[in-house]
């Protein structure tokens, strides 16, 4: 006989989730009584916890590397690997959008005339002086992720440059916040069954499966092109690390399952960290770095998906693209995935 403490986390929330689909299914609107406001709870919890962590987790990383050429070192190869990784994404949406041409023929009904789109005017100037906040603690406020995470990553190098006895005053100060951060956490991901039934139910008994009927030829290239990566091109890249895909997807599939279900990479932080360090036994200083970091301006879906709705609707309104625009199209959509947020519809 099977211990319910003997069940691993990943079972638990795994069964939240069909349950929860199963239940949106079978009970409809009567189930959002209890699911809405379950699943509102839950995602509050995560977001609560969200700047705290990435806040005393960037600065407990900073503080164990230790010096700013490792800070260097280790940041160099971390954008490096978040280039290469989306703009393999994008690539492959690209290759699946050209080759079945999901909008030819398409008749969706749609049309505007666009006279003012502020975001057309901004520069690469401009998306650089996104990441400087002009006010820290506005950008709190807003969770502006990549200012907060600029203003983290330079407080942390000058905290190095401390006499060293202030600089174990801070680190210990800084250290105990992101313990106490991480245990709050393990109690929120003690609850992720229960919030990712939540979620289901609520998704299922307001959308039913309608959405996946509408634009389907679409949504199917979309789909083919995220699965390509997912269990192709990721687990290439982490066979050339010597990492084993299949234990890695293993150890981290409570953030995974998580991500899939609340539809946001910053709503699986908290599970992320958790994961990676405790599961996969990164180094904490390594993780708590990159994760965070990697949940803004490593968004390969975003980008893949991004670059297929572009090419998607040019063919919808019969504009052949040529492959010098596509370009501009796989560039584009590298910087916007690097700057969107890691919430639902960013």
């Amino acid at each position: 006989m099977i211990k319910l403490r003997n069940v691993s986390l990943t079972s638990w929330i795994m069964l939240g989730l069909a349950l929860g689909i199963i239940a949106g299914k079978w009970l409809g609107d009567a189930i959002l009584t209890f699911a809405v406001p379950m699943a509102e709870i839950f995602l509050r919890l995560l977001r609560m916890t969200i700047m705290p962590l990435i806040i005393t987790s960037i600065l407990s990383g900073i503080l164990a590397i230790g010096t700013a050429a490792g800070l260097i070192r280790l940041g160099l190869k971390t954008m490096t690997y978040f280039v290469i990784s989306t703009l393999l994404a994008i690539f492959v949406g690209q290759f699946l959008v050209n080759y079945f041409h999901p909008g030819s023929g398409a008749q969706l009904g749609l049309e505007e005339q666009v006279t003012n789109l502020p975001i057309a005017d901004q520069s690469l100037l401009d998306i650089f002086y996104r990441l400087i906040p002009s006010n820290v603690f506005s950008a709190l406020g807003e969770g502006d992720v990549l200012a907060v995470i600029f203003f983290c990553i330079l407080f942390g190098v000058f905290v190095l440059k401390l006499d060293p006895p202030m600089q174990d005053s801070l680190t210990q100060i800084i250290n105990s916040a992101y313990q106490v951060m991480m245990k709050m956490v393990h109690l929120i991901i003690s609850l992720a069954p229960i919030g990712v039934f939540a979620v289901m139910a609520k998704i299922t008994a307001t959308t039913g499966f309608e959405a996946f009927k509408s634009l389907g030829y679409y949504f199917l290239v979309v789909l083919g092109g995220l699965i390509i990566h997912f269990a192709v091109v990721l687990p290439l890249l982490l066979l050339f690390a010597g990492i084993n895909p299949l234990r890695h997807y293993a150890a981290v599939m409570p953030a995974l399952i998580t991500a899939f279900s609340t539809s946001s990479s910053m709503a699986a932080l908290p599970l992320n960290i958790d994961c990676v360090i405790t599961r996969c036994h990164v180094s904490p200083k390594i993780a708590s770095f990159v994760i965070p970091t990697a949940t803004t301006e490593n968004m390969n879906g975003t980008a893949l998906y991004e670059c297929v709705a572009a090419i998607f609707i040019a063919q919808v309104y019969g504009i052949e693209l040529t492959w010098l625009q596509q370009g501009i199209v796989v560039l584009t959509s590298l910087l916007a995935a690097i700057g969107s947020a890691g919430i639902p519809m960013a």
